[in-house]
């Protein structure tokens, strides 16, 4: 069942998002993120910095992109089940910013946000995990005509136990690196953590 944007009376995501054009989406960053490895990915404490700071621009920026906060929703006994600790937001959503939750991997798929991001608004996409919901709604958002930028560093997930081909263990880094050429092949434009002071700004 699709879960509504929750939302501050006085948030008009409309007005938000025509004066600027832009959306900083963020994606599953809540506090399960944030606990010790195989639960929170290996670099969380890093990325969690970098976040700060992407958000930190996003919101002193004039005009301000339209915020939204994605939450995934998790089953009963997950880390992020919802109304328990993990579930929570790292950084709480402000009056004006969006708070949406997902059951799938892709932001759009079951919730509303394709109501509240037109396709020719520009996306700015960070968070959790890299190999399944940035992945997944990265791709999603190019298909749909939005331009989508991605920023090294801003993004992380999990090292990956191998069961085929003689096993072993995949580290997070190279997962992220290998999503990030693909998302890039596919339209997805590659950005460092050096260029975010003038991501929502007039380029």
């Amino acid at each position: 069942m699709p879960s509504p944007i929750s939302q501050h009376p006085r948030t008009d995501a409309h007005s938000i998002i025509t004066a600027s054009r832009r959306v900083l989406l963020l994606l599953d960053i809540q506090q399960s993120m944030l606990q010790p490895p195989p639960v929170g990915v290996p670099s969380s404490l890093a990325v969690r910095a970098n976040l700060a700071l992407v958000l930190a621009h996003a919101r002193a920026s004039y005009p301000p992109p339209l915020i939204v906060h994605v939450r995934n929703t998790g089953d009963a006994g997950d880390a992020d089940a919802p109304h328990t600790p993990g579930w929570e937001l790292i950084f709480p959503a402000r009056p004006a910013e969006l708070v949406l939750d997902k059951r799938k991997n892709n932001a759009f798929a079951g919730t509303r946000l394709g109501a509240v991001v037109p396709p020719d608004a520009e996306i700015v996409v960070a968070g959790f995990q890299t190999d399944y919901s940035i992945r997944a709604t990265c791709s999603d958002a190019l298909r749909r005509g939005n331009e989508v930028l991605l920023i090294r560093g801003a993004h992380a997930t999990h090292d990956r136990i191998e069961v085929l081909h003689g096993g072993g263990v995949t580290p997070a880094a190279r997962i992220e690196a290998e999503i990030e050429a693909e998302l890039e092949e596919a339209g997805v434009h590659l950005l460092d953590m050096k260029d975010v002071p003038g991501i929502f700004t007039d380029r």
